[in-house]
This record gives C-alpha cells, sequence and structure tokens, in this order.
C-alpha cells in the first residue's frame, strides 16, 4: 500500500488510491486470496473515511458561501452562516486527525497476555479480574474474543491467559483494536485488601499484561517464513492439566513451540486436539516474532521514539487501581478517576482515551522534528 500524505495537499493522491482500491475491490478474484483482501479492505475503509469526510467539508463550505451571500440582503441567513462555518472548522479538525501520522499497525487485531506476578494468589484473582474486563470492554465494542490459552489458580484466579481480540470486519485503523489496546501493555497495580488476608490489611500486587498485534498469516509470509521454518523449531506435546473433560488429563494433547534462533517459547493446552493447540501455539508465536522485527526495526530508526511514540512506555507500571479510594490512575499520562467498579465493568474509554491522545501529541511533535 502506498504511503499515506499526512495534510489535506496530499488528498488528490488519496483520490486516486481510493479509486484504484474501488475497482479492486469489485474484482471476484480479489477474495480468493484472504490475506490481500483484509488489507484491501482495512486500506479502503481508511481511505473512505478520508474521502467522505473532504466531500463533506467541500459541500458545508458552498452552503457556507451561499449563506454568507444571502446575509448581504437578508440578516436572517447570518446565524445560518455562522453555523456552517462551526460545522466546517470541526470537519477540518476531524479531517486533520484522520490525516494525522499514526501507528501502522492501527487496524490489527491483537493478541492479548495476562500473567499473574508479585502478589501470589491475590494478584492471580485481579488477573482474572482484568481478564473479565477485557471481555466486557471487547463485547461493548462489538469485538470477538477468543480465549487460546489459560491457566487457573487454586482459588479461582488465573496464572496466565492469553486472548485474542478481533474486530468483526474491516473499519478504519482509528477504530482497530490495536490503536485501543496496544497501550494496555505493562505493570498493572492493585491496592486492596486480599481476601486471604485476616488482618483486613492493604496490600499491593502487579499484574503484567502484553499485547501484541496479530500477525496475518498470509500478509507476514516473506516476512516470516524462514524463521517458522520446521527446523527453527521444536515442538514438545505434553499432558494438559487444565480444565476440558477427562481427555485433557488422559492424552497428550497440550503443545509447546520452543523458537530455536530467539528462545522464545509457547505453549497452549486449551483444545483438546494436539493439532488445534499446536495452530494456536503457532498464531502466538508468529504474533511475538512480527513484534520482534518491528521493535529491531524500530530500534534502529530510534529507541527512544519506539518508547514514547508506538507504545508511551509499555514496559513500565503504568496503571494502579486503588481499592479503598475507588481511583484508577494511569501514570503515563496522568489520567485519574474515581470510577474503578465501571473500569472493572470494561468501561476503559477514558482511560484508553488519554494514552491515545499522548501517543497523537508525540507523534505530531516528532512528525514535526523530522520536517525540520
Amino acid at each position: 500500500m502506498a504511503d499515506r500524505p499526512t495534510s489535506p495537499a496530499g488528498l488528490p493522491a488519496l483520490r486516486e488510491e481510493h479509486r484504484r482500491l474501488q475497482q479492486e475491490m469489485a474484482d471476484p478474484s480479489l477474495h480468493e486470496d484472504a490475506g490481500r483482501a483484509r488489507r484491501v479492505g482495512r486500506r479502503y475503509a481508511e481511505l473512505e473515511a478520508i474521502i467522505s469526510r473532504s466531500d463533506e467539508i467541500a459541500a458545508v463550505q458552498a452552503d457556507l458561501a451561499t449563506a454568507r451571500e444571502l446575509a448581504l440582503e437578508d440578516p436572517d441567513f447570518a446565524a445560518e452562516a455562522d453555523q456552517l462555518e462551526a460545522r466546517a472548522a470541526r470537519l477540518s479538525e476531524e479531517l486533520e486527525e484522520l490525516l494525522a501520522p499514526r501507528d501502522p499497525d492501527d487496524g490489527r487485531d491483537v493478541i492479548l497476555e495476562i500473567k499473574a506476578g508479585a502478589g501470589g494468589e491475590e494478584s492471580a484473582l485481579f488477573a482474572a479480574e482484568m481478564l473479565r474486563m477485557y471481555r466486557q470492554y471487547a463485547a461493548a465494542r462489538g469485538w470477538l474474543l477468543e480465549v487460546l490459552d489459560l491457566a487457573d489458580s487454586d482459588l479461582g484466579g488465573i496464572k496466565a491467559a492469553t486472548i485474542s481480540i478481533r474486530s468483526r470486519g474491516a473499519g478504519t485503523p482509528a477504530d482497530g483494536v490495536w490503536a485501543h489496546l496496544k497501550h494496555e501493555a505493562g505493570v498493572h497495580r492493585v491496592q486492596r485488601v486480599p481476601v486471604t488476608e485476616s488482618a483486613g490489611r492493604i496490600h499491593t500486587s502487579a499484574v503484567g499484561v502484553l499485547v501484541l498485534p496479530e500477525a496475518d498469516e498470509t500478509d507476514e509470509a516473506e516476512l516470516l517464513a524462514d524463521a517458522l521454518a520446521p527446523a527453527n523449531l521444536r515442538v514438545d506435546v505434553f499432558r494438559s492439566s487444565g480444565p476440558g473433560g477427562q481427555s485433557v488429563n488422559t492424552t497428550d494433547s497440550a503443545v509447546r513451540i520452543t523458537h530455536l534462533p530467539t528462545g522464545i517459547v509457547v505453549s497452549c493446552q486449551n483444545e483438546k486436539s494436539q493439532l488445534q493447540n499446536r495452530e494456536q501455539a503457532l498464531r502466538i508465536l508468529r504474533s511475538r516474532l512480527l513484534d520482534a522485527h518491528h521493535a529491531a526495526q524500530d530500534a534502529e530508526a530510534s529507541q527512544v521514539r519506539r518508547s514514547q511514540v508506538r507504545t508511551v512506555d509499555r514496559s513500565e507500571r503504568i496503571r494502579t487501581y486503588n481499592f479503598p479510594e475507588s481511583r484508577v490512575t494511569d501514570h503515563r499520562t496522568g489520567y485519574k478517576a474515581n470510577n474503578l467498579d465501571q473500569v472493572l465493568a470494561g468501561d476503559l474509554d477514558a482511560v484508553i482515551d488519554s494514552s491515545r491522545r499522548a501517543e497523537r501529541e508525540a507523534r505530531l511533535v516528532a512528525g514535526a522534528e523530522d520536517a525540520r
């Protein structure tokens, strides 16, 4: 796909690309290649939003010019002109947002991993709450959430969970799953009185979250072909220990894949079939390798920019959930709100939007520096 111009001056080129993609989407052969169809659909949705907003601005500006002319003879049209002028300004801001520099992975789906950390069983219990939080957030946005792997704890929490979150169709990158969830990666801290605490003391526990843009098997075929060659993989099978019925405990259905060149290890045991577990493990491994590839590229270009622009410091403690004060604090953006119950019920829009605004501002600054 062609690089996207980031100013209205580049709109003619975007219109031409939009026209070409429209023709391409009308070709039935496109859908014989699922990966290519997804790429074309994703890009078309992005351009459709830009073009439609541009056309709307042109129509409003034409109406505004007419209203101003009429206002010279009839003052009643002056108020209408003011309304049209305000609407044109608002639409122009929206167009600038659509044209702003953006993470190229924003339109991707994600693989999200939750791992209990410091705090033992209390951390595992909160990890389970976080899984419910993301499940409800995904449902509210109309996304599909699939549990790829899950390890329970003794008291009903989870030691680790790997989930896939996918959009239901081709939307704009601004609406993408990765665009919303990438900044969830990092250490989430919880402060509360654990159910295991008899003296009523507040404990601090931590849960780690890793978010990866999901690799498209076709999209990344050339990039990952060598990395996923059979000689680079060691596949081990073992007996599952998780839920799923007797067959889980009596057959060697769980799969562990080790990527020998990097040492990355992925295991899956949620499915009863060894083949299904192998496919899920490869799916996770593919996304981890893609993320490692992007990280190496970004480090080459600018390690500082990666931390500031793409991840907004995803490796550090990012958020605290304080139960006694019902407060949620994002340590990167300074966002604070006393609505912990709503956040844990999946109402994440405000806190996520604070990270998205911070990323956009950082990208605009980086773009201005590059233009010098």
